[in-house]
């Protein structure tokens, strides 16, 4: 069985509100750095459509390359978000996330979230509790979060950090695991084509705990191009 961070490289992270008629691509690229898995990546390609404030659909192919290798396809997915609606008393959005992957290489694999995300002024911070289990024979259902902070300092220029990890399964709850987090960067170019806009992230996010084993840390990017069809 493998762990919930066996692609750590290019865990994702949501939020919790979707508009209809917003169409997006994006690309996610993790780098993992230093020690035995030193330039081990992945590379997730999305194609994203919100089709009510409610529902948002996408279809997504996962890529990986292990070092002194060429980049093979993994898998193949589709995922979903359900907004469930704003808690006025703690000012959060809340969503529910599922997904599907076929396994090119592997088994097949199913992954749900509970998406919370808070947004005052300038400060967006963003959980998701991850939930993940691989279709095969006595594989656990893994569990894990992914979270990030941040703040406009200066226009669209945002700082902020990220991390996620594993929490174990239900059997075993928080054990040494696998840890990332670092800082993040954030911008976004308006007025392109299609009145479309792009964002832009990146940061470096330090190994922690049984992750320092393999890695000193990882490098991402994200690009998403965000547009109304």
């Amino acid at each position: 069985m493998q762990p919930l961070l066996a692609h750590e490289q290019i865990i994702d992270l949501y939020g919790a509100r979707v508009e209809a008629g917003l169409s997006e691509f994006e690309a996610r690229y993790g780098r993992l750095m230093g020690k035995a898995d030193d330039g081990e990546d992945g590379l997730e390609l999305e194609a994203a459509h919100g089709f009510s404030d409610r529902f948002y659909g996408a279809a997504l192919v996962e890529l990986e390359r292990e070092p002194g290798s060429s980049r093979r396809v993994e898998a193949i997915a589709i995922e979903g978000i359900y907004a469930l609606g704003h808690i006025d008393g703690l000012g959060i959005d809340t969503a529910v996330y599922g997904e599907y992957a076929v396994g090119l290489h592997g088994v097949d694999a199913v992954e749900t979230k509970i998406l919370l995300q808070k947004t005052t002024g300038g400060f967006d911070g963003r959980l998701n509790l991850i939930a993940e289990k691989a279709l095969h024979q006595g594989n656990r259902v893994e569990i894990g979060y992914a979270a990030s902070a941040d703040y406009a300092v200066a226009g669209d220029f945002r700082l902020g950090m990220a991390a996620f990890g594993e929490l174990g399964d239900f059997h075993r709850f928080a054990p040494h695991a696998e840890h990332f987090v670092g800082p993040i960067v954030k911008t976004e170019l308006e007025g392109l084509p299609g009145k479309g806009e792009l964002e832009i992230e990146t940061g470096y996010l330090f190994a922690l705990d049984r992750a320092r084993d393999d890695t000193r840390g990882q490098f991402r990017l994200l690009l998403e191009y965000e547009f109304h069809f």
